[in-house]
């Protein structure tokens, strides 16, 4: 019977190693037994920005390159695709795969996705998001394959496998959604909810070099050295998170999985092939979630209230700006959900009574000036 999650190692992205590493962590898992010949898959990449390889922003083309080779070999027809944020059109993805490298897919035969448009879809079963935008390319395959990479991220604490599917709203449309759902737990169960809707047959993780720090796009590389492979995004992401330090409680996405009874809620319940211990970071720079207050009740009444909602806000993370990285560009104010930045004297003013927390900021600034702060006591408690 295949096991919950696979891990083999994975050193570099010399393309003969990376293949090797992605038949082995497959074969265990029996990941490409669902492949028939002529099946139209979709693979479901994790391209944020239009950003290099060597950023550890994005999948290594290297990694994308291996699993279209193992698809074709199969005689699936290929698909690779990603909304980004900003303007979801034929010519900001061109920009996209031809930075990212994605390109070099084309030469084992995959097909870059060129269908933009989106279809308005209905999930009855959802605990949000039962009303979406999707995109079209992922509602037309046979199968779809999720591959992500192994980043921090200031909302959700991991950028994963679930995460990852955030990428199938267009791109102009996720802003709608942050403002809609500023709390942490309501937008990572709009994150587990697109995730159970896409229901990828398999999911692929990048953990050869990572991000750490200011991710998921101005972080710093980082190596693992390793790939995860697993049927299920909630076991990959589980797994991922414990190679970084990271736990349920530390990811929101996880919890309202474990909530959900989509996976345990310790890493050691899961059935692993190979020996993950050995690829765990215990350095690794992590970055505060928005972690989940709600236990701290101190009653009902007038004073329990107002303890309450300041320790929120004392635990809360928020945006944070670093001037002496700051170019002006305005993209923060631009991204903003909430409408909370302004710009004056070239330079980015957060209103904080309008800020949700949503980080979009810190995600999309191109020069990393944006950041996670956090307030005084959680960061003396180590929180």
């Amino acid at each position: 019977m295949p096991c919950d999650v696979s891990v083999v190692p994975c050193g570099s992205y010399d393309e003969q190693e990376v293949e090797s590493a992605l038949r082995a962590v497959l074969e265990s898992i029996d990941g490409l037994a669902f492949v028939q010949p002529g099946m139209h898959v979709a693979v479901k990449l994790n391209l944020v920005a239009p950003m290099k390889p060597d950023t550890a922003a994005t999948v290594h083309p290297a990694l994308v390159c291996a699993l279209v080779k193992l698809l074709r070999e199969r005689g699936a027809e290929v698909v690779l695709g990603d909304s980004p944020g900003g303007v979801y059109s034929a010519a900001y993805l061109h920009l996209v795969y031809e930075t990212c490298g994605i390109r070099r897919a084309e030469d084992w035969g995959a097909q870059l996705n060129e269908d933009f448009s989106q279809e308005e879809v209905d999930f009855p079963e959802a605990v949000q998001a039962r009303h979406f935008p999707y995109t079209a390319y992922l509602g037309k395959a046979d199968a779809i394959i999720d591959l992500c990479k192994l980043k921090t991220h200031g909302m959700m604490g991991l950028t994963g496998a679930v995460k990852n599917f955030f990428g199938s709203i267009p791109g102009t449309k996720k802003p709608e959604f942050h403002y809609r759902y500023p709390r942490a737990e309501d937008f990572a169960n709009v994150l587990v909810d697109l995730y159970e809707y896409s229901k990828p047959r398999l999911c692929i993780c990048d953990g050869v070099i990572g991000m750490e720090g200011n991710g998921p796009t101005q972080g710093t590389p980082r190596k693992i050295g390793c790939l995860l492979a697993s049927q299920n995004g909630h076991a990959l992401d589980l797994a991922a998170a414990s190679l970084i330090g990271l736990g349920v409680q530390d990811v929101p996405t996880l919890r309202a999985a474990v909530e959900r009874g989509l996976v345990p809620s310790q890493v050691s319940a899961l059935s692993v092939s190979g020996d993950l211990a050995s690829f765990r970071v215990p350095d690794f720079k992590t970055v505060p979630s928005q972690s989940n207050v709600a236990f701290m009740i101190f009653g009902s009444g007038p004073l329990g209230k107002l303890a309450n909602a300041v320790g929120a806000r004392i635990l809360t993370p928020f945006p944070k700006l670093s001037p002496e990285l700051c170019v002006g560009c305005g993209k923060c104010a631009a991204t903003c959900p909430a409408k909370a930045i302004t710009m004056v004297k070239k330079k980015p003013r957060i209103h904080r009574g309008k800020c949700i927390h949503c980080f979009c900021c810190q995600e999309f600034c191109p020069k990393g000036a944006m950041q996670v702060g956090r307030h005084l006591i959680p960061r003396l408690l180590g929180k």
